[in-house]
């Protein structure tokens, strides 16, 4: 049986109240859930919105300014270039299929280390992983750049799929250049 949804209440203070434990919370205390795997929802107490994406993005970003950065100025202007562009829904899907591959992989690897080396203490796992990647890290990182570079041709592939699928739904039109641009013109 699941567990029902956590919910957590923000309240017009900026204040996080945990309902399951009847107690104030940070973003730090949130940060923990996820790391948990715990299935929560932040409401707005007032009007019922739900502020879970505003929450997580809000720790994103305490993340990125505190310590190393995950994202590049690059990797962000390219996000922000495909808002409101009609490959944005697309792009989301894709980075979540792959983050989905990436923790699978993850835990297939950390699955495999608790077979061949057991699970005594963290700090015999974390030796393990630290001599691992030392070790490892050329073959690692050939693995990860093949993995990027599928990644980015089937990105490719799915770009060109759709142009070619705009290209036959416009079969009966005749584009000339005009001063706003291509314009259809339907032949005749």
């Amino acid at each position: 049986m699941t567990e029902p949804v956590r919910l957590i209440k923000k309240y017009p203070n900026r204040r996080l109240y945990d309902t399951k434990t009847s107690a104030y919370i940070t973003l730090g205390d949130v940060k923990d859930l996820v790391l948990k795997f715990e299935v929560f929802k932040v409401l707005d107490a007032k009007s019922g919105d739900d502020l879970t994406r505003s929450i997580l993005l809000q720790i994103i970003l305490e993340e990125e300014t505190g310590g190393v950065p995950l994202f590049s100025c690059d990797l962000l202007s390219g996000f922000i270039r495909f808002y409101g562009s009609s490959s944005q829904n697309m792009l989301g899907k894709y980075l979540e299929n792959n983050m989905k591959t990436f923790v699978d992989f993850q835990q297939k690897l950390q699955e495999q280390s608790r077979t061949m080396y057991g699970s005594d203490t963290a700090t015999v796992q974390a030796d393990f992983w630290n001599q691992f990647l030392n070790l490892q890290q050329p073959a690692m990182q050939n693995m990860m750049t093949a993995y990027m570079d599928q990644s980015k041709k089937m990105f490719q592939s799915m770009q060109d799929q759709l142009q070619t699928q705009t290209r036959t739904m416009f079969t009966g039109f005749q584009f000339n250049p005009g001063e706003g641009g291509d314009l259809p013109t339907e032949k005749k």
